[in-house]
């Protein structure tokens, strides 16, 4: 409970930025309506004789009443331009975020785990955009980094370290000092899941031979009987499963059971255990302990404790737990034993195992019947039972005797360091948020390159000297005050030596390290702005011994103070409240249950799928942002259009267009191409979105969605607005029809709107990366769509009767309809050639680079294939199909001239782009190679 947290809706970046587009429109509509309903009270005159307004006219013409004639124009104008307000665009927005979830993100092979198959989940569609602007990603390490599938590696029993196998993490750090490490396993050995364990004096009963034998067997017993294991299947040890709550609990006990103390039933009230050379070498004895009392685990208590009866009447209490919890509730006399065990602890930990200590206490008979009622009297309680449980366990819990310790290993997942990598490339920090040893999470960090020797290190510790002697005393008031000055001096100096390596540097690497003794004071109101400014000039994070609580708070410190886009990973019910609190959520559907996928956003199997999730579909997502600049372009350009007829109609509220117009423009005549262009617009394949990591940070600079693209986007339609309206009007003011008469209202307008159509959907082709077979059928069916209801209309009788016949036998409508869709696109066009050639983003680069490659995600038959291949097979798979083409000048498609600045970038360093190499570059271009014939 103390965990616990409010759950947050979640409103995405893009749903508040088109409140403020559309709170933008309303004003423009407001400012319009204003200036037609000011010109109509100025204009309206009696001496324009011919308009009939004598005394006995509405109140609307009435000069007499020009107040009455502004008010009831301007609700006249506010309905008649009423189209600048794109009211379907929330509804295409729906539509294509929800086809991107369910279509592309949900059926995306690459994002498939075939071992546990599991595809990819989006559990919402109103954050696809966000996935493509994330800044900052906070990841938990055990099951969302790591494999989550716990063995039994080595262990400390009275001081004595046992096992003889080398971590990956042990591996990789020789490997970064030079030294060369071999592995040499005994033929003996034992390796099961969840036991991987050599080391022969422990093995077959040989543990009664060592130093300490009855101390091992305190070591077996605890591993066998402190647990709430159940057994499933056959009492053997071959066909046994186990299911228990975590993967380390299983772990234990498989160890008991390969150590000779095998667990084989558990009934309400009592363990059964078969214990192999106890009392003499080769013996196997079944002994059943009655189990009085389960004291267990929590993320505030750390430790777990059985109270048992042996056989014999001996009353045992066994714990097992933290190194912090337990070293302090130890009995007197053992500070040897302590502080070897801690030693061990710490070389376990800095292997990256994760550790767990264990200890007992005989208790006696009368103190433990005094205990139990008070427990028994806890348990019943309605109200704060959990708390007074955990008070009544600190009267038991308390001068235990240490027996030793347990490091279990867990494996990063496959593709993490790679991932990591990538996605750092991407300009994306990364924070790991764990409950492991300071040691442990550090090596963690190494192994999956969150950190590297290059970078330099701030470690906030409360491992220090200072902090153990006010610790040592017990004063808890001392304690805090002593452990928050001392973080506060570690922050300013940290933060002091980071902004002198900013100043020193152009790209400083550094990583800041804490624990969560430290976290909890600089999360302080007064310390919380400096650990933020710290925070954020490190490329990486790394919070250790953190509670779900403190996750949370971390994410929201990040998420308020820098006002980033902020993600969360994790894959268990401790990473609830830090998967909420975050922008956006993605749950791994690990081993520990689907809470965290059922508070998530976004579900994925594996971490490494994390790099397709963002580069791939979050690019893509961002990418549809365009949208929503051109929904507002192009009801604009059609509300304009009715707002120059309005100063030659006198202002009068005289409609250009028909009301069937304005009724299908936005729903039938330009609405598919829009669905078309969101779902299917990228700039880059998906694979050079990976190669080129790079072009994620468009996102974080929110490249295609700023109030510059929108002020761009509005004079591109003040301009065509004004090509539509004089164009159309002056070439139309002399035309006549076949039968001589001059051309009406309605046949102008009709002209005009065709214009509107035809080239607001052409506009759209301008926007486009990628022209599909879709576009030209959307675009089409769009413009067809028009003209069938154009001529269905004429032939009805009303205010359209035989307008289209009328248009359509004079020459005016012919030259008009190709003429004018050029001139309104011109200015578009020049801009767009004269911006890539002199002015290229970085994406155009990187089409150029790669112009004549096919697109690597077509064709449904290379993902099926790809969807049976290992992530190597896969990636040598996609290199076979490209072309091997390569520049003219060194064979480097690296060395092209005028692409200098886009790929020093990538490597810090600043070199200005240079506009004749690039029109040089343009000028050189090759022909694609063609198959030879066969």
């Amino acid at each position: 409970m103390m965990n616990a947290m409010n759950v947050l809706s979640k409103r995405s970046t893009l749903e508040r930025k088109l409140d403020k587009l559309i709170l933008a429109l309303l004003a423009t509509l407001f400012v319009i309506c204003a200036v037609g309903a000011i010109g109509s009270a100025t204009f309206i005159n009696r001496k324009y004789y011919y308009f009939g307004l004598g005394k006995g006219v509405e109140a609307q013409f009435n000069p007499d009443n020009r107040l009455m004639v502004f008010a009831r124009t301007m609700l006249t104008f506010v309905t008649l331009f009423s189209t600048i307000v794109p009211i379907s665009l929330y509804v295409t927005i729906e539509v294509i975020e929800y086809i991107q979830s369910t279509q592309f993100i949900d059926k995306d092979l690459h994002m498939y785990h075939a071992e546990t198959d599991t595809p990819a989940l989006a559990r919402t569609s109103n954050l696809n955009e966000e996935l493509g602007q994330v800044e900052y990603i906070f990841s938990d390490k055990t099951g969302t980094l790591t494999r989550n599938m716990m063995e039994f590696f080595k262990c400390s029993i009275g001081g004595e370290v046992y096992g003889t196998g080398m971590t990956e993490i042990e591996m990789g750090g020789a490997q970064r000092t030079g030294k060369r490490m071999e592995m040499h396993k005994s033929a003996n050995a034992v390796h099961e899941k969840g036991f991987n364990f050599d080391d022969t004096r422990l093995m077959r009963g040989a543990w009664r031979n060592e130093p300490n034998p009855d101390m091992c067997k305190e070591f077996f017993r605890c591993l066998a009987i402190c647990h709430t294991v159940l057994p499933e299947g056959e009492d053997c040890p071959e066909k046994i499963t186990y299911q228990a709550a975590s993967p380390d609990e299983a772990a234990l006990v498989i160890a008991a059971k390969n150590f000779g103390f095998f667990f084989y039933r558990r009934t309400p009230t009592k363990i059964y255990v078969r214990e192999s050379h106890v009392e003499e070498m080769g013996k196997i004895d079944d002994a059943g302990y009655e189990i009085l009392n389960i004291l267990e685990f929590n993320s505030t208590r750390k430790r777990q404790s059985v109270v048992c009866r042996y056989p014999d009447g001996r009353l045992v209490l066994y714990c097992k737990g933290g190194d912090a919890v337990i070293s302090e509730r130890l009995a007197r006399g053992q500070d040897d034993l302590k502080r070897i065990t801690m030693e061990n602890l710490e070389q376990f930990g800095s292997a990256g195992l994760r550790t767990l200590c264990l200890a007992y206490r005989d208790l006696n008979p009368e103190i433990y019947e005094g205990w139990n009622e008070k427990f028994t009297w806890a348990k019943k309680l309605l109200e704060d039972r959990e708390k007074k449980l955990d008070e009544v366990a600190e009267l038991i819990e308390k001068e235990l005797i240490l027996i030793g310790c347990t490091a279990i290993e867990d494996r990063l997942q496959e593709g993490v360091p790679s991932c990591i990598e990538t996605l750092s490339k991407a300009g994306i920090k990364i924070w790991m948020l764990t409950g492991d040893k300071i040691e442990t999470a550090i090596n963690i960090a190494y192994a999956c390159e969150l950190t590297s020797n290059d970078m330099k290190q701030f470690i906030i510790s409360s491992e220090t000297d200072s902090i153990r002697e006010v610790e040592e005393r017990g004063d808890r008031d001392e304690i805090a005050r002593v452990m928050k000055e001392e973080v506060r001096k570690e922050l300013s100096k940290s933060l002091k030596e980071a902004q002198h390596c900013i100043r020193s540097a152009s790209d400083p690497k550094l990583t800041l390290v804490i624990d969560g003794k430290c976290l909890t004071y600089a999360l302080d109101p007064n310390l919380r702005t400096m650990l933020l400014n710290l925070s954020l000039i490190c490329t990486s994070v790394v919070c250790c011994r953190v509670t779900p609580l403190q996750k949370a708070e971390v994410t929201d410190l990040v998420k308020k103070g820098a006002r980033k886009i902020t993600l969360s990973i994790g894959d268990g019910a401790n990473d609830v409240a830090m998967i909420r609190m975050a922008h956006v959520g993605v749950g791994i559907s690990g081993l520990e249950g689907m809470q965290a996928v059922m508070a998530s956003d976004f579900a994925i199997a594996q971490f490494r799928f994390l790099s397709d999730l963002l580069l791939m579909h979050g690019r893509c997502g961002f990418l549809s942002l365009q949208v929503i600049t051109y929904f507002f372009y192009k009801n604009l350009t059609f509300t304009l259009t009715q707002f120059w007829f309005t100063f030659q109609a006198g202002f009068s509220g005289q409609k250009f267009y028909h009301d069937w117009f304005d009724s299908l423009y936005n729903v039938v005549f330009t609405s598919l191409p829009v669905i078309v262009f969101g779902l299917f617009e990228k700039d880059v394949s998906a694979s050079l979105s990976k190669k080129y990591p790079q072009l994620y940070k468009e996102g974080m600079r929110n490249s295609y969605f700023s109030w510059r693209d929108v002020a761009a986007w509005a004079l591109s339609a003040v301009y065509q607005s004004l090509v539509f309206y004089h164009f159309v009007t002056a070439s139309s003011s002399a035309g006549l029809n076949s039968s001589g008469k001059m051309l009406g209202l309605r046949d102008v307008g009709t002209m005009a709107f065709t214009c509107v159509v035809v080239t607001v959907n052409l506009r759209l082709l301008l926007m486009c990366n990628s022209i599909t077979r879709w576009h030209h059928i959307a675009i089409s069916l769009s413009i067809l769509a028009w003209f069938a209801f154009a001529f269905i209309c004429s032939l009805v009788r009303g205010n359209l009767y035989h307008v289209v016949h009328v248009i359509m036998s004079t020459v005016y409508f012919y030259l008009t309809f190709l003429l004018v869709p050029i001139v309104a696109l011109l200015g578009d066009f020049l801009w767009q050639g004269v911006q890539r050639l002199f002015f290229p983003y970085d994406y155009q680069i990187v089409q150029e680079i790669h112009r004549h490659e096919p697109d690597d995600y077509t064709g449904a038959g290379n993902l099926h294939i790809r969807s049976h291949l290992t992530p190597d097979q896969e990636r040598n798979f996609a290199i076979s199909l490209l072309p091997r083409d390569t520049s003219k000048y060194t064979g480097f498609a690296f060395d092209s001239p005028g692409y200098e600045s886009f790929f020093a970038s990538q490597h810090g360093v600043h070199a200005p782009q240079k506009a004749w190499d690039v029109i040089r570059r343009a000028s050189m271009r090759t022909k694609p190679k063609t198959l030879p014939k066969k």
